[in-house]
């Protein structure tokens, strides 16, 4: 799904009315798909003498609201507008809108005090739909005073809600709630959905959200998408194909160096998450005075050892070079630690290993402080940080991280070269050329240790079977949130990494079903 942000689609409307189409019919198409909406969500609506409140503000969004309340009315809804503020503010098409309204004669009145939003309260407790026309995509400012109270009042009526275009209150590309914002059951957004309603915590807020076509023009449409919603058919027309021959050897070799004394939970999670997800040979490297139990950690894997300092790897470039060579693919950072010889052995992966990397946890600490490596680096590198790790790497707080996930996500990874994942809810995954992408899957009983170990294995062994970076980013995401998902479908406390690592073969043979049967 095309994702687009307010200034996007604003854009996108102008270019389609310079075409020939007029403001107010993008208005009345607009109107019309929302009845649509509103019709599908709400079935009892479909009857006569229903109640109908529509709270709408004196610009475009207020318009789409009149033109719904006007075709309610015609269709025997009982209607009734509230418009925040003065009538006589309205203008352009939404002053036009707002006669077409008036000339069938039904109830207007304008909420300019208290006394109004209770008002609003008693009519709102009554009607069998709420129709929020509030305030649009384009609202940067903090909801307060008179707004506030209206968008609580309606909250609390306890009648579902209907959203026109975004929920009055939140910030459209980021889901950010700007003071107060309406809590709706559904949303009907026009042209494309906005970055903010597929992000936390707008999604929560949009309910069912349904895109309606309000007949953008074709050449506003050529203009190229910058972000998109993550679906199980596009992460599936991502997987990797296997040739009838294929054998262990051409399905990619992962070499993974992770883990130190204390943390070689981390190293044979991401291990064995690198074998579940496809690659056809894993070799995990340990400090040699833990080989045994990286050699007993994980069967199917084999084990290299580094020289040991006090159950650390110590740096060694002839044999790294050694081990990088033959390798496709390269997973570097979980429980690695943050000293000396970890230091120096990214440095050189970065410099000289003519192999994609993965860089996760404690990589992801020492990279921060060498963020020129990252830019030249010799290979794709795909970073994988939560928003600590993020801020530790763009230099704010994982609070400012979290406002904007997706702005911090692309302007790191277009400035750095990288491919980014931001994990999360929603995780983020941003593209050099600075392409968005968002994922819906996973859940919050993966909240808990190595989950990141084994997204870094995952997608370790999505670059050694030869995916795109960008591309192995968004199948390992998408498949181990879907993965994460199964996983907890008896529930969602107790989940560990290790049943998301199992459940990552059944999530990517789902997702193969599913495009077979598409064909």
């Amino acid at each position: 799904m095309r994702l687009v942000s307010a200034e996007e689609q604003r854009t996108l409307d102008a270019a389609t009315i310079a075409a020939g189409t007029p403001g107010h019919v993008l208005m009345e198409r607009a109107g019309a798909g929302a009845v649509r909406v509103i019709l599908e969500c709400f079935p009892r609506l479909r009857r006569a003498g229903r109640r109908v409140l529509v709270v709408a503000g004196t610009g475009n969004n207020g318009g789409d609201g009149l033109v719904i309340a006007r075709l309610l009315a015609k269709r025997g809804a009982v209607v009734e507008v509230a418009i925040l503020g003065a009538a006589a503010a309205l203008r352009g098409d939404a002053e036009r809108n707002l006669g077409a309204y008036r000339r069938l004669r039904k109830p207007l009145f304008e909420v300019v005090d208290g006394s109004a939003v209770a008002r609003v309260a008693v009519a709102g407790a009554r009607a069998d739909l709420i129709v929020d026309a509030l305030f649009g995509t384009g609202l940067n400012r903090s909801v307060q005073g008179l707004a506030a109270q209206l968008i609580e009042a309606v909250n609390a009526c306890g009648a579902p809600v209907l959203a026109v275009d975004i929920p009055s209150g939140l910030d459209a590309d980021t889901g950010q709630v700007l003071g107060a914002a309406i809590q709706a059951e559904a949303t009907a957004t026009f042209g494309f959905a906005k970055l903010g309603q597929v992000q936390h915590p707008g999604v929560r807020h949009c309910g069912a959200l349904a895109v309606v076509d309000i007949g953008l023009a074709a050449a506003a449409l050529a203009a190229p998408a910058r972000a998109a919603l993550l679906d199980a058919a596009g992460a599936a027309a991502l997987l990797p194909q296997r040739d009838a021959e294929a054998h262990k050897g051409t399905c990619g070799h992962v070499l993974v160096l992770a883990g130190s004394f204390g943390h070689t939970g981390a190293a044979q999670l991401a291990t064995r998450a690198a074998g579940r997800a496809g690659a056809g040979l894993v070799t995990v490297v340990a400090p040699a005075s833990l080989y045994p139990v990286y050699a007993a950690g994980v069967r199917e894997a084999m084990t290299e050892a580094l020289p040991d300092d006090a159950g650390r790897i110590r740096f060694d470039p002839v044999r790294l070079a050694s081990l990088a060579a033959g390798k496709a693919a390269v997973v570097v950072g979980p429980g690695l630690g943050t000293h000396a010889g970890a230091a120096d052995t990214l440095r050189w992966l970065l410099a000289e290993a003519r192999l994609p990397l993965v860089l996760d946890a404690d990589a992801l600490t020492l990279v921060s402080g060498d963020l020129a490596a990252l830019r030249d680096a010799r290979a794709p590198v795909v970073l994988t940080p939560h928003p600590g790790e993020m801020g530790r790497l763009a230099g704010i707080d994982s609070a400012a991280v979290q406002v904007d996930r997706v702005g911090v996500a692309r302007r790191f990874a277009t400035a750095h070269g990288c491919v980014l994942v931001l994990k999360g809810a929603r995780t983020v995954i941003a593209a050099p050329d600075g392409f968005v992408w968002i994922n819906p899957t996973g859940n919050p009983g993966m909240a808990s240790g190595g989950m990141g170990d084994v997204l870094a294995g995952a997608i370790g062994a999505l670059l050694a079977q030869r995916l795109p970076a960008p591309e192995a980013a968004c199948l390992g995401a998408y498949v181990h949130g879907a993965a994460g998902d199964a996983a907890a479908a008896d529930g969602e406390i107790g989940l560990l990494a290790g049943d998301v690592a199992e459940a990552l073969r059944p999530a990517l043979h789902r997702l193969r079903a599913a495009l077979d049967g598409a064909a």
